[in-house]
C-alpha cells in the first residue's frame, strides 16, 4: 500500500503559477531531507517525522510499525523514553 500523503496536499487550482511553483521547491526541498535522513541513516522522532511528512504525530503512530511513505519504508526501529524512533528507507 503506498501512502500518497504529501506535504502541502491541499490542492487549489486557483493558485498563481509563482505559488504553485514555489509550493513544488518546498515539496522538493522535503524529499531531499528524506533522502538525506534515509542515506545517513538517521532515526527520528514521531514528531519530526509527521513535521518531515506534514501530518499530525497521532497519524504516524496509529500507521504501525512498517508502512510506505513515497518512496520510503518507515520503520519504527526503538523507543527511547517516550519518544519513538524511526527510521527511513529508501525502496527505489
Amino acid at each position: 500500500m503506498v501512502d500518497s500523503s504529501t506535504p502541502s496536499s491541499v490542492e487549489i487550482p486557483d493558485l498563481p503559477r509563482e505559488v504553485r511553483v514555489a509550493q513544488l521547491h518546498s515539496l522538493i526541498d522535503t524529499l531531499h531531507m528524506a533522502d538525506e535522513i534515509a542515506r545517513q541513516g538517521y532515526l527520528i522522532t514521531s514528531s519530526e517525522l509527521a513535521d518531515l511528512m506534514d501530518v499530525n504525530a497521532s497519524a504516524v503512530t496509529s500507521r504501525g510499525d512498517n508502512w510506505v511513505w513515497r518512496n520510503w519504508v518507515v520503520s519504527r526501529v526503538r523507543r527511547e523514553g517516550n519518544q519513538i524512533l524511526w527510521q527511513l528507507e529508501r525502496t527505489d
